[in-house]
């Protein structure tokens, strides 16, 4: 990245990063902090991480990107893989916090389908700062509207966790992240990501003591042999 330009030419390219970047950090950012305070951190993730389904079928609709043999397998199985791990919820009747969830997984497919149609010529660090100017705006509004929300002293490990959630979690993530969106059809790249939730329920696992039952490593099983196919399928052109 050293001496690449940063700068976004463009007035309307700066509007689509914008506009995009309220839907995939301003939009997935504020529901999914919702979702946490209402269901476990592994359903969370869980539900969130329905993007690639949502991304892979509007790609389709809005950029023209082929259903290759491949990818219905990988989403047939991802399919599968969410709906063993969401049969609990489903049974316990969706809450709030399913909700949240999901309505972030569509946020965040949105403003990835819309970047790729936008077709911004810009650096992927570039891409990345946009995004995150539109999602702190986003985070800003919602704290003028509800506050801070904390009541007496921060302790270290909370520190800790937002200095990796800023750090790791997005100056580092991001720019990675909109890197592969730029090499990658969008179904595929979201396709890709189906490996974060089961590193996430992984991660609940042992730091906040939540325990997958059969059912979970099940459907945690689907989820990653659909992420692999992704993966090693061959790009396709997009048809035009």
């Amino acid at each position: 990245m050293i001496g690449a330009s940063l700068r976004v030419h463009k007035v309307s390219d700066r509007v689509h990063l914008i506009a995009s970047g309220l839907f995939a950090c301003g939009g997935f950012g504020a529901l999914s902090a919702i979702a946490i305070l209402y269901t476990s951190t592994g359903r969370a993730a869980i539900c969130a991480y329905t993007m690639p389904i949502w991304v892979a079928l509007a790609a389709r609709v809005f950029l023209k990107e082929s259903l290759t043999t491949a990818r219905m397998i990988s989403l047939a199985l991802c399919a599968g893989g969410l709906l063993v791990l969401l049969w609990p919820l489903i049974q316990a009747g969706v809450s709030l916090g399913a909700l949240a969830a999901i309505g972030s997984a569509i946020c965040w497919a949105i403003g990835i389908v819309y970047l790729k149609w936008a077709r911004v010529p810009a650096h992927p660090l570039a891409v990345a700062i946009y995004q995150l100017l539109a999602g702190a705006l986003v985070s800003i509004i919602g704290m003028m509207f509800t506050g801070l929300g904390v009541d007496g002293p921060i302790g270290v490990l909370p520190w800790f966790g937002l200095l990796y959630g800023v750090v790791a979690g997005t100056a580092i993530a991001y720019p990675l992240w909109f890197k592969v969106l730029d090499r990658l059809p969008a179904g595929t790249a979201g396709l890709g990501t189906l490996l974060v939730p089961v590193f996430g329920v992984i991660a609940s696992s042992i730091v906040l003591g939540e325990r997958p039952t059969p059912a979970d490593l099940i459907g945690f099983a689907l989820i990653l042999i659909a992420a692999v196919i992704a993966l090693r399928a061959p790009a396709q052109p997009i048809q035009t």
